[in-house]
Order: structure tokens, then C-alpha cells, then sequence
């Protein structure tokens, strides 16, 4: 790749004192990450009551955007009941089923599951096809603060139905706060509800309906169909679509042994357990007034040919959820478009589009920040009500300039609060690091917004998406409906040339005469933690004066021999040993902290108490309650590229073991490879794995509807 990147720093080949290769490798392994926020298991039962933290306030506006969801779908008479059954709080799984999730024990251990009938054949590839739902990824954190606490006859009745079922006893609160107060009596009469709780898997609720309901239950029974359906769009959400094509979802329900996809498909969409759409053709072609091609809608019109008939589109699955909040999220935007009167302000070409637009888009790499941060102070200057708002602590701490996130914005813990009408009081609001923004979170950001104010969404379109369902950043950019201004400002340095080529699929060779860039080969995983644990504690401290604590190591996945758990164990052995007193920390260790879905705050523990486990993130304290510290805590020396994006460190080491081969692509490794500020060191050890998956390794698009709403809105305008 470049010169000094095939060197290895001398200091590196010297052994350090006492440090093993096995220093926790033997974690059980867990899939690699595919939008996971880094914490797979359920919350416990009751939390106590506390004051309201920043993750609790998003909650509230989340709740809030759900209860206009609703309002809207009584508004079109069309309640989706068994839908809304499907947000229910993350699971405390016994550990058999945490087994069974991460891989290390099959279901058959604990239920007896059916013999799946052989996959049809393939269909041919429909444009924008999802990947066909594979294994369980492990399970998103809940979210931060307490969890309805159920009637005590309500519990009992439905610890007495799972007993009978042979489901283990801890999903009793879980199942009663997604199911409500006639949750015993739901499952008697349909056990595969079992399966809106998260964690459950298919052939768990299968072993707990055979055990309800006898001779009674089999592979095609109508209740199974419409769980499974709804199941198969769950997971897909955790991979970040919003919907999934029919076709994939027939092919997803034939390996569950459903011999009738089709009638399984029609019977859940009748009852309201998914919604079904048949999209447009998105317009691949333009033609101008001579024919020759065009852009964009811009000065041209869509290229017709009577002669050539449109093959049929599949048809698209999605839960109402996710459905109500494409459509609120595409209706709030042409809001904003329509109700910004232009003007004509003077500067950049980004602060002139500002003025002319409601809506505008900005792509560029790190550099590129600092000019939405200048269109800002430009709009206050005019006497403009502006905040900029970014995805993370960290991203907010590199801004340089007053900013919050998008988080603490919506839920008003910072940021200039609410008008009389409820909305935010702005006038023009820039975000960051929008690539960040799945679709709830984006809905309701944009719901939050008045009428008039000017909306900039700024990013790199080649990291990694949203940990979250949507693909809302790049939806908007595909569909063309409001300028796009693209920054010529280079990421400076060798890091940034390497970063630079890599987003448009070269792995070029950089000069790095300060070993800015430095490539650490390695033979298997254990010599991978073992050159981690020196680079982090050692060698780049010696050559580069940073701290230990200001080096961030990166990887594939949570699981393996050099997963996160494996170098996190190696790293606390060596940098904070300790016995973990306090749920497995001690003072001083280094943590990732996920209040909610989607968000990962870096910390440090200070200490704990009766009230849960104390730390120190961004400078400002926070208290972890101890019902959470299991589910929503984990050691941060190393953190998976997706929790990483959005955020930056003066050095970065990215561990790439040869088993992390299958899960790179082109956007995971230019996430990766673009964290560190000063210094990058690569533990390489997948050999031509890496070149090729720059070359070759473009992501599978995420499926989604955003696009297609918003170019219909676009097209009605038109007329």
C-alpha cells in the first residue's frame, strides 16, 4: 500500500512483559457487526426512578413521534394492532438463550425445532434486492430508563404460560411489557407472539407452541405466518432496511418451512402485521429538449419509450413504523422546502445555497466540517436563530464552536428550546455527520423544525450508515431534490491521501515519512491482540506523545479471537488491571456506553455506588443505573467501526485479524481507516483480503422507500 506502510516499528517486535495472546480469547463469538450498537442483551425489569438523562428525553420525543404515527393511522382508519406490538423493550435472556444467539449452542438445546424445508431456487436479482434475512445479529441494548413495571396478577399469569411452554422464566417482565395486561391470555391463544419479544428466535416460539397447543400446531399455521413475516422485518431493521422486497421475504419464509410464502404474505398484510407497497420506477434517465442526457429533473424530462414495456416491480414489506416515519420524514421535508421564501446571501457556495434553499446538501470529508460550521456563524451574523448539531460527544468536542447533539437537541437537554407551538426555536439548523441518521431519529429531528427554517444536512456519503433502519442521507442525495454542494477541501496528510483513495476503491501507496501511516503485519488473531496491546500502550505513546487513552482500537465484530471482547481483555489487563468489583469495571477503566440504540458515549468509570456504576464522559458525569451496566456497558479501549463512525481520536488502530476477511468492504474500511487524526497503524493479517475488498467490496444497499417518496413528491410538484 505505501512504503513506510509495510514497515514495522521497531519498538513493536520487542515483547512486552507478562502479556499473552489469551488474555479472553476464548469469548463466544458473535457475528460480525452489521449495525449493531455494541450491546446484545436486555435490560432487567425495573429501574428506579431518577432524574431525567439526556437518553431518557430522547425517549420522550421518540414516544412522541410514535403517538403521531398513530394518530395518523386512526386518521386513515387503518389501525395496524398487531404492528404496534412489535416495539417492545430488549429481553433479559437466560443464558442458554444468550447461547443460542451468539452461536456457541444450537436452539435444539433448548426446544425442538423443525426441519426446514429446502430454499426454493433463486428468483433473478430485482433492482435494489435486500439480502435475504440470514442468523440472528446480536440483539440492540434497550434503551436507557425504567421499564413498565407490569400488575403483579399479570406477571403471574404469564410466568404460568411461559412455564407451560418451557420458556425460560426471565422474558415474564418482557413479555408482559410487550404484550400489555392480557399478555397470558394473548399467548394461549397465538404463542408465536413469543417472537415480538427480542431475542426470541423462530425455533424457540415453535418448541413453546407445541408445547401449548399439542397436535394442534403446525409449520402453516396462519398465526406462525404472520409472526414469521413480522420477524423477518425486525431483523431486517437490525441491518438497517426499512422494508424488504416480497421476494425476499417468500425466499426468507421457505427456509422457516412455510410451504405457502404467498398466502403467509397475503395473510399478514390482511391482518395488519406488515404493510405491502408497489413503488415507482425510480427515473434512471433524463433527456434534454434535443435528447441528449441530462443530470438530473433540472432542465430536462424523463426519457420515454412507448415501444418498451416496464417489467414489474416486487412489491415491498414493511412495518408500519418504520413506513409511517419514511412518509412523515419525506412529507416534513417538502415542508421545509416550500415554506422557505429565498434570499440572496453573499459568501460560499454553501452559504448561497443556504439563502436560496430550505433544504441543502453538503458531502465532504473531515476538512470539509469547517464549512458548515462558517455557513453557521454566517447566519448569525444575519441575526438568525442557528445551532449546528452533530452525532455524537465527540464529534461535538472537535467542532471547535457551539454545538450540541442531535440528540440533546430534540430532547431539548441543550440547544435554544421550544417555541409556544413546540417546535424548535431556529431559524436555520446545520447537522453533522448526517450519514448518522436513521429514520426515526431523522423524523423526528425534522418534525421538530418550524415552518421556514433552513435545514443543511452535512456528511461523508462513503462511511458506514446509520447503526440504525434507514438510509436517510443517502435517500435524499439519490433523489435529487434539493441542491448538493460538494466540497473541494482535501483531508490533509497521508492519512487523509490514503482515506482519499480508498473512497473511490484504490488502496494507493501515500508517502508517511513521519509513519503517520504504519502496517503491522501479523500471522493469526492472538499475535493481532498481542501487537494492539503494544502499539496502544507503548509504541505510539513513545513515537507520537499520545496517551494511551487517546488511541482507539477498532475492529470487525464484538465476538472472535480478536474481536472487541478479546482486545478489550488484553488491553485492561495491561493498561487498567483489576478484579472488575463493580459489574466487571474498575475505576479508571475505559468504556463504551450505549444509552440508547444507534448511540455509543465514550467514558471512563469513576466509581460506583447504590445508584449505579459513576462515569466521566466528555468531561460531564454520568450515572449508569446497575440494572443497565450489563446490557448497555462494555469495555471502549476497542469498539467496532460502526460505533466509531462520527467520531475521531488523535491515533487509531485498526485490527484486522485473517478471519476478519468476509466482513470488510469499501465503507467499512474507509470508516475505519479515517479515525485517527495524527497516526494510523493497521494490524494486518487478512493479506489480499484488504485491497480487494476496497476494489470490489461496495456494500449492499440498504432497501428503503425514502427515495421513492421523495421523488414522487418531486414529480407532483412538477404537475
Amino acid at each position: 500500500m505505501t512504503e513506510p506502510s509495510r514497515e514495522t516499528p521497531p519498538e513493536a517486535t520487542e515483547p512486552e512483559p507478562g502479556e499473552t495472546d489469551e488474555a479472553a480469547a476464548e469469548q463466544a463469538p458473535e457475528t460480525a457487526e452489521g449495525g449493531t450498537t455494541g450491546a446484545d442483551g436486555g435490560a432487567d425489569g425495573e429501574a428506579k426512578a431518577a432524574e431525567v438523562s439526556e437518553a431518557q428525553a430522547e425517549l420522550a420525543a421518540q414516544r412522541e413521534l410514535r403517538a403521531r404515527i398513530e394518530q395518523r393511522k386512526a386518521e386513515k382508519a387503518a389501525p395496524v394492532e398487531a404492528g404496534a406490538k412489535l416495539s417492545g423493550t430488549a429481553a433479559d435472556l437466560l443464558a442458554a438463550v444468550r447461547a443460542v444467539e451468539s452461536g456457541t449452542k444450537s436452539g435444539s438445546t433448548f426446544f425442538e425445532a423443525p426441519q426446514p424445508a429446502p430454499a426454493s431456487a433463486p428468483s433473478p436479482e430485482p433492482r435494489r434486492t435486500a439480502p435475504v434475512p440470514g442468523p440472528a445479529t446480536p440483539v440492540p441494548a434497550a434503551p436507557a430508563g425504567p421499564v413498565p413495571v407490569a400488575a403483579p396478577e399479570t406477571l403471574a399469569a404469564v410466568r404460568e404460560v411461559l412455564a407451560r411452554g418451557g420458556a425460560p422464566e426471565s422474558l415474564t417482565g418482557q413479555v408482559a411489557a410487550t404484550l400489555g395486561e392480557g399478555a397470558a391470555e394473548a399467548l394461549r391463544e397465538d404463542p408465536w407472539q413469543l417472537l415480538t419479544v427480542p431475542g426470541v428466535r423462530p425455533e424457540h416460539a415453535d418448541g413453546f407452541a407445541r408445547a401449548l397447543l399439542g397436535a394442534e400446531c403446525g409449520p402453516d399455521d396462519p398465526r406462525r405466518a404472520v409472526a414469521l413475516v413480522a420477524w423477518l422485518l425486525e431483523r431486517a431493521a437490525l441491518k438497517g432496511h426499512t422494508a424488504l422486497e416480497d421476494t425476499a421475504v417468500r425466499t426468507g419464509l421457505t427456509g422457516l418451512s412455510v410451504s405457502d410464502p404467498d398466502e403467509a404474505i397475503r395473510t399478514a398484510a390482511a391482518e395488519g402485521a406488515v404493510l405491502l407497497f408497489q413503488e415507482e420506477q425510480a427515473p434512471e434517465e433524463y433527456e434534454d429538449e434535443e435528447g441528449a442526457d441530462a443530470e438530473g429533473p433540472e432542465g430536462g424530462k424523463r426519457a420515454e419509450s412507448p415501444e418498451a414495456e416496464e417489467p414489474d416491480l416486487p412489491a415491498l414489506l414493511g412495518l408500519d413504523r418504520y413506513a409511517m416515519a419514511e412518509e412523515s420524514l419525506a412529507d416534513g421535508l417538502a415542508r421545509l422546502v416550500k415554506t422557505v421564501s429565498a434570499e440572496v446571501w453573499e459568501g460560499p457556495e454553501l452559504v448561497r445555497a443556504a439563502g436560496a434553499y430550505g433544504l441543502v446538501l453538503h458531502t465532504g470529508g473531515e476538512a470539509a466540517r469547517s464549512e458548515p460550521v462558517a455557513l453557521a456563524e454566517a447566519a448569525r451574523e444575519r441575526g438568525l436563530r442557528v445551532a449546528v448539531a452533530a452525532h455524537s460527544e465527540n464529534g461535538v468536542e472537535r467542532l471547535g464552536a457551539e454545538a450540541v447533539t442531535v440528540t440533546a437537541l430534540v430532547s431539548g437537554a441543550a440547544g435554544p428550546g421550544r417555541d409556544e407551538e413546540g417546535s424548535l426555536a431556529l431559524d436555520v439548523l446545520v447537522v453533522l455527520d448526517a450519514p448518522q441518521l436513521d429514520v426515526e431519529s431523522a423524523t423526528t429531528l425534522v418534525e421538530s423544525l418550524p415552518d421556514g427554517c433552513r435545514l443543511v444536512l452535512s456528511g461523508d456519503p462513503g462511511v458506514l450508515g446509520s447503526a440504525g433502519a434507514g438510509r436517510v442521507f443517502g435517500d435524499v442525495l439519490a433523489a435529487r431534490v434539493c441542491p448538493t454542494v460538494a466540497s473541494r477541501l482535501p483531508d490533509p496528510g497521508p492519512i487523509g491521501e490514503l482515506v482519499s483513495g480508498i473512497g473511490i476503491g484504490e488502496l494507493n501507496q501515500v508517502e508517511a515519512p513521519g509513519k503517520e501511516v504504519v502496517i503491522v503485519p501479523v500471522r493469526d488473531a492472538g499475535e493481532a491482540v498481542h501487537r494492539t496491546v503494544q502499539l496502544v500502550a507503548d509504541s505510539i505513546p513513545r513515537a507520537f506523545d499520545v496517551p494511551a487513552g487517546d488511541t482507539q482500537v477498532i475492529t470487525v465484530g464484538h465476538g472472535g479471537s480478536a474481536g472487541t471482547r478479546a482486545l478489550n481483555a488484553a488491553l485492561k489487563e495491561r493498561l487498567n488491571p483489576g478484579p472488575g468489583r463493580f459489574g466487571g469495571f474498575d475505576p479508571g477503566d475505559r468504556v463504551a456506553y450505549v444509552p440508547a440504540p444507534g448511540r455509543t458515549v465514550s467514558g471512563t468509570v469513576v466509581g460506583a455506588d447504590a445508584e449505579g456504576l459513576r462515569l466521566e464522559c466528555a468531561g460531564e458525569p454520568l450515572v449508569v443505573p446497575k440494572e443497565r451496566v450489563e446490557s448497555a456497558l462494555r469495555h471502549g479501549w476497542a469498539l467496532t467501526a460502526h460505533q466509531a463512525a462520527g467520531m475521531r481520536w488523535p491515533a487509531a488502530v485498526v485490527v484486522l485479524p485473517g478471519d476478519a476477511a468476509q466482513g470488510l468492504d469499501r465503507a467499512w474500511v474507509y470508516t475505519a481507516f479515517g479515525r485517527g487524526e495524527r497516526h494510523l497503524s493497521v494490524v494486518h493479517g487478512v493479506d489480499q483480503a484488504l485491497p480487494r475488498a476496497v476494489a470490489e467490496g461496495v456494500p449492499p444497499e440498504r432497501t428503503t422507500r425514502l427515495r421513492a417518496l421523495l421523488e414522487a413528491l418531486l414529480a407532483a410538484s412538477e404537475d
